[in-house]
């Protein structure tokens, strides 16, 4: 039965994911195993799974590391971590690789300058995600709060003085948008953050779906129940038009039931998802249906971000990454 899978791109890995993923398997190609990585490093089990059996130790909190090992390299995640934690690391005297995406970094500062020109922080974003405890983290307790929802922003009782808001990395742009919009009707003169919060991976992503989803029988994200920018892209794509949506980590979640006599079926990846996962699951279709790939190309994306100095004198060949891009 013929069938057109819609493939979007850009997808998958951003620059932010690559980077950390490289840091660990960097420090393990310099230090050897164990290194140990606080919290999962990005949202995802395969790419976990695949540097555990490297020789990455996850953990939870530092307390976690036996004393005998206190000389081995710690890793903090993509997702960012509060100042007490490097704090933690130091009075450990552990020695430690913070793999904080840039742009979770830039959110970090942009909140730091509101608080430092004196304003109160309104942080947009979802309850318990790492990245929001990690720029909550930064500022002193009640310095900053949090706003999920319109509902949120319309019940938000400010204290007195000056606002300013950031965003979590990883929102839906367009519910962000409406947050925003709400604050700034109830709150005229409520300060931006100097450049855009939402990351240039999220918003690529939610577009390349956006255009994709158009009547597509059903849509396909990559991506774990824990990746917030992954579980957007269901969202984005019910709404743009596909009659239905859902959300996989691999090949055998796939629902063939619910995927039916589809003719269109749109498939795109969260940021932290791997490319290998998306080929297995375009495999998993050819098993079963006469399949023609479309790629829907809205945007081509080049940006890189090295990684830190102590990690650049050894040498990341193709095949220590192959575990998650399929070649090498």
């Amino acid at each position: 039965m013929p069938l057109t899978i819609r493939l979007c791109e850009p997808r998958g890995f951003c620059a932010g994911v690559d980077r950390a993923i490289q840091i660990v398997v960097l420090a393990l190609k310099k230090h050897g195993a164990p290194v140990y990585v606080r919290h999962e490093i990005v949202h995802n089990r395969f790419v976990v799974e695949g540097l555990g059996a490297r020789g990455a130790v996850f953990i939870e909190e530092l307390d976690e590391i036996p004393p005998e090992h206190r000389d081995r390299p710690v890793v903090f995640s993509a997702h960012g971590v509060p100042k007490s934690v490097p704090e933690d690391a130091e009075a450990r005297n552990l020695f430690y690789l913070d793999a904080t995406c840039p742009l979770v970094s830039k959110v970090h500062k942009q909140a730091m300058r509101h608080q430092r020109l004196g304003r109160h922080v309104l942080l947009i974003g979802h309850a318990g995600h790492p990245e929001v405890i990690g720029t909550m983290g930064q500022l002193p307790q009640g310095a900053v709060s949090l706003v999920e929802t319109e509902a949120d922003a319309e019940a938000f009782v400010p204290p007195a003085g000056e606002l300013g808001f950031v965003t979590q990395t990883t929102l839906s742009v367009d519910d962000t948008a409406g947050i925003i919009h709400v604050l700034k009707k109830r709150f005229p003169h409520i300060q931006a953050p100097a450049a855009e919060s939402i990351c240039y991976a999220t918003t690529n992503r939610q577009q390349a779906v956006k255009q994709a989803a158009r009547g597509a029988d059903h849509f396909l994200i990559v991506g774990a129940p824990n990746s917030s920018n992954s579980k957007r892209l269901v969202e984005v794509a019910e709404r743009a038009g596909a009659r239905a949506a859902s959300l996989v980590q691999r090949a055998s979640e796939i629902d063939w039931d619910a995927i039916g006599d589809a003719r269109i079926v749109g498939l795109s990846a969260g940021a932290s998802a791997p490319e290998i996962i998306v080929g297995e699951i375009v495999d998993a279709f050819r098993e079963r249906f006469d399949v023609t790939v479309d790629i829907a190309v809205t945007v081509e994306e080049n940006e890189n971000f090295p990684v830190m100095r102590a990690l650049r004198d050894v040498d990341l060949l193709p095949a220590d990454m192959a575990f998650v891009n399929g070649d090498g």
